[in-house]
């Protein structure tokens, strides 16, 4: 089963940028055959931390990657940038985020891959 991209939005690490993301991450959600108004409230959230946590850097330069994938059964939300990514001391201070966007999407994965942290978001399509 191989994902379509819908979108992919490559924009500045910076918080101004956050709502932009959100924005068009939801806009593209609304286009999706079984995601209702709740989750798309759901998801608009959730992108909001993962993309919040992505640009809480002063590193001048550095670059977010939103990626939306749609397959038969469900919408996958990519966020990824080349931050400091995860520790175990930023879990704890962030924990909160994360546990938010653990609740508000059917599943959530946390990876560091190479110098890249991906947060990859997933909704399940209710049948229609």
């Amino acid at each position: 089963m191989t994902a379509k991209e819908l979108v992919r939005l490559d924009i500045p690490a910076l918080p101004a940028f956050v709502g932009v993301a959100r924005s068009v991450v939801t806009t593209v959600a609304t286009t999706v055959e079984g995601i209702d108004d709740d989750r798309l409230d759901d998801l608009r959230l959730a992108v909001s931390e993962a993309c919040t946590n992505a640009v809480d850097d002063d590193t001048p330069g550095r670059r977010v990657i939103v990626r939306c994938l749609l397959d038969e059964v469900e919408l996958t939300v990519r966020i990824e940038d080349d931050g400091d990514g995860f520790t175990e001391a930023s879990i704890a201070e962030r924990g909160f985020g994360l546990q938010l966007i653990t609740a508000l999407v059917d599943s959530v994965d946390f990876a560091r891959e190479g110098a890249v942290t991906a947060v990859v978001m997933r909704l399940m399509l209710d049948e229609v």
